[in-house]
């Protein structure tokens, strides 16, 4: 099955990309959540459309991303978990959770998937973590995991 992706979808492709999938994951997967529509010969100026608007969004967008990387960069991120004894914690800190905790810190939404966690955090402590705010530019961002 021929689609043409209207997100970036990890592993197949970027937004305006054709791709040739298998038709149960096109069908079931991809154009229910609005990651893809079906390939036609009319599709093609949407092609150039989905490319030309991810263009202009993408040069605005390096400017703000690279504002965010100084914020997150400067100010170190808290993560409230809950904890037992010897600091040991109930389960790992999830990608969310550290999502949850950059939003109040940059004021900015962050997607949790963006979030590269090399290590599962399972201590309280000081971590750091890998967000990639923007195809060029990532931060690497000092989480200070503390019990609530």
């Amino acid at each position: 099955m021929k689609l043409i992706l209207t997100q970036e979808v990890d592993g197949l492709g970027a937004p305006g990309d054709v791709v040739e999938v298998k038709d149960g994951y096109g069908r079931n997967y991809l154009v229910p959540r609005g990651l893809g529509i079906k390939w036609s010969r009319g599709g093609e100026k949407t092609i150039e459309s989905i490319k030309s608007a991810r263009t202009a969004r993408a040069a605005r967008d390096a400017d703000h991303a690279k504002e965010i990387k100084t914020t997150l960069e400067a100010n170190p991120v808290m993560v409230k978990v809950r904890a037992g004894e010897g600091g040991r914690l109930f389960g790992a800190v999830t990608t969310s959770e550290i999502a949850d905790a950059i939003a109040e810190v940059s004021g900015e939404k962050v997607d949790r998937r963006t979030i590269v966690v090399t290590n599962p955090i399972k201590t309280l402590g000081s971590h750091e973590v890998s967000v990639k705010l923007h195809d060029e530019v990532s931060a690497t961002v000092a989480l200070n995991v503390v019990p609530g």
